[in-house]
């Protein structure tokens, strides 16, 4: 089992390093909001890891795989939510003052950047396909699943959650560097991008329809 787990930091650490929808959210919101506020964020994200790895143990992942129907609700639910963001960011300016906003703002803006991260992951089928394909393979059936789901869980989160990081401080540098414009470019860049895994995302189709 260590060697399995091993191996599965590592995979985990390969997928995560990907630029997908929460990493570019977590280099927006460093460049944006600076590392405190990014972390509200991060923590979102670090949150939908563990819904969507709890519903690749309960199942959720084979039933998308399964069912069209449900795989195209959740499909473009995730696609019609990434866009909405991205607009939002090809749209977004001023990035010294938001910084300034989000530090005096209370609990509204940094509750916004928590609950955008965690929606952007739970939306997206391709997670719990992901999931529900992934884990089992460092899965012992004789043993108990339910010690093994939380490891491998556990594990997968702190990845995530160091890799997030990593791209959130590569944004506040970013931004620091660049001034109050590199913010801005920053976002219309992650919004552009996001705009584009959207597009992708419409074009996904489930495993085994043509």
């Amino acid at each position: 089992m260590e060697l399995s787990l091993v191996a599965f930091a590592l995979m985990s650490l390969v997928v995560v390093m990907t630029p997908g929808p929460t990493v570019l959210l977590a280099l927006s919101n460093g460049s944006r909001f600076g590392l405190a506020a990014a972390g509200c964020g991060i923590a979102g994200a670090a949150l939908s890891d563990a819904v969507l790895i709890l519903a690749a143990a309960l199942g959720l992942g084979a039933l998308l795989m399964a069912s069209a129907f449900w795989f195209a609700i959740m499909k473009w639910i995730g696609v019609v939510y990434l866009i909405w963001i991205g607009v939002q960011m090809l749209g977004m300016s001023g990035g010294c003052k938001a910084a300034s906003e989000a530090a005096s703002g209370g609990r509204q803006p940094r509750l916004s950047i928590f609950r955008k991260s965690f929606l952007v992951a739970v939306t997206n089928p391709k997670g719990y396909l992901f999931f529900a394909a992934f884990l089992p393979q460092f899965l012992d059936l004789s043993e108990a699943l339910v010690p093994q789901y939380l490891a491998l869980a556990l594990i997968f989160v702190a990845t995530d959650i160091a890799v997030m990081a990593i791209y959130a401080g590569l944004g506040v540098r970013a931004s620091r560097f660049l001034k109050d414009q590199g913010s801005t470019w920053i976002d219309r860049g992650c919004g552009g991008l996001l705009i584009g895994l959207a597009a992708a995302l419409a074009l996904v189709r489930r495993a085994g329809v043509s």
